[in-house]
C-alpha cells in the first residue's frame, strides 16, 4: 500500500543526501582571492544544527562571510583560515519542532565561539598566523549591523570583531612599511 510517507521517503533521503554532499564539500574548503576556508571536521563541532541542510546553510553563510572579509585584503595579501571547532550562539530548544532547530537566545551561557588557526601571507611571505579562540559573550547587549533575520548574525560579529583586532592591523601596519 502506498502512503504518503512511502512517497516522500525517497525524496527525504534524497534531500539528506545532497544537504550532506553540500556540507561535505563546503568542509573541505573554500578560496576566493584573498581568502582560503577549510572547516576541520565540522560533524564533530560543539554546535552545529541536527538536519543536513541547515548545517550546509551554516557552513556555507560562514564560508561566504570570510570570502566577503577576504575580499577587503589587499593584492598581494592572502588569508588562510581553519576552523577548527564551533559553538553557535543560543540553544537549540527540541520542544518547538521537530523538523527544523529553533535557536533559543536566552544571554546566559549561550554565546557563540569559534576556534580557528590562521595565518595571513603576503607575496609569498608568513606576516602572521596564530591558533585562536574568538567568543562574543555580550552578543545580545551589543549593536549588530548585521541583518536581525541572518541566523548567523552573531557569529558574523564575532568574526568581524577578530578580523578588526588581528587582520586588518597586521596588513596596515604592512602597508606603512611599503
Amino acid at each position: 500500500m502506498l502512503t504518503m510517507k512511502s512517497l516522500a521517503s525517497p525524496y527525504l533521503q534524497l534531500g539528506r543526501r545532497l544537504g550532506a554532499a553540500a556540507a561535505l564539500a563546503l568542509a573541505a574548503g573554500s578560496a576566493s582571492a584573498g581568502v582560503k576556508l577549510r572547516f576541520t571536521d565540522p560533524g564533530n563541532f560543539a554546535d552545529m544544527p541536527f538536519a543536513a541542510a541547515e548545517r550546509a546553510r551554516v557552513l556555507e553563510g560562514l564560508t561566504e562571510h570570510f570570502e566577503k572579509l577576504g575580499a577587503t585584503l589587499p593584492a598581494g595579501q592572502e588569508l588562510d583560515v581553519e576552523v577548527l571547532d564551533l559553538d553557535l550562539a543560543g540553544r537549540v530548544d527540541p520542544t518547538f519542532s521537530r523538523h527544523q532547530d529553533v535557536r533559543v537566545l536566552r544571554n546566559g551561557a549561550d554565546w557563540p565561539s569559534m576556534r580557528l588557526r590562521y595565518t595571513l601571507r603576503a607575496g609569498g611571505q608568513v606576516i602572521d598566523s596564530a591558533e585562536q579562540n574568538l567568543s562574543n559573550m555580550m552578543y545580545l547587549d551589543r549593536v549588530n549591523r548585521h541583518d536581525k533575520g541572518d541566523l548567523l548574525r552573531y557569529e558574523k560579529q564575532m568574526i568581524d570583531e577578530w578580523f578588526k583586532e588581528k587582520i586588518v592591523p597586521v596588513r596596515q601596519g604592512l602597508a606603512a612599511t611599503r
